[in-house]
């Protein structure tokens, strides 16, 4: 039940990351996503590597909230309640799979005495290193940003 409680959690908290206007709310849902995907590591005794994902997430999400605050032009309109309210519904829609599509197990061709950490670290480890390489760019890329606005005096 855990499970599918995260899987609706990251769905929606992605979903609204994408799908809000206000950058600031983007980054909070964003937020959500990683901090839910840190727990999702760390149900599946990958502590080191949940560690790892919110060290990650905390330097991405201090970047994305001095980028969206300084960036982002300040809406003056409100959100009706009916749009808040329509997009939660599209991104539980979304989530409905996980819940109840079940997918079957497949016989591994490798051995089944391999632990997650292990395999993530020893299958996956470039994956993990280039998610951070990624995020450090696009920190790089906003404090670039920044530093051209600070110059040009807005």
């Amino acid at each position: 039940m855990i499970l599918e409680l995260l899987a609706i959690g990251l769905v929606v908290s992605a979903f609204l990351a994408v799908h809000l206007d206000d950058a600031v709310y983007s980054v909070v849902s964003l937020a959500g996503t990683l901090i839910l995907v840190a727990i999702l590591y760390s149900l599946s005794d990958a502590t080191f590597v949940a560690v790892f994902q919110l060290a990650i997430a905390v330097g991405t999400l201090a970047v994305l909230f001095l980028s969206s605050e300084m960036l982002s032009e300040k809406q003056d309109g409100q959100r009706s309640f009916k749009s808040v309210l329509l997009t939660l519904g599209a991104a539980l829609l979304l989530s409905m799979p996980s819940i109840f599509i079940s997918i079957g197990t497949v016989p591994a061709i490798v051995s089944s005495n391999i632990s997650f950490p292990e395999a993530l670290w020893n299958l996956r480890s470039t994956d993990v290193i280039l998610q951070g390489l990624v995020i450090m760019t696009v920190a790089l890329g906003i404090a670039i940003v920044l530093q051209e606005k600070k110059e040009r005096g807005n």
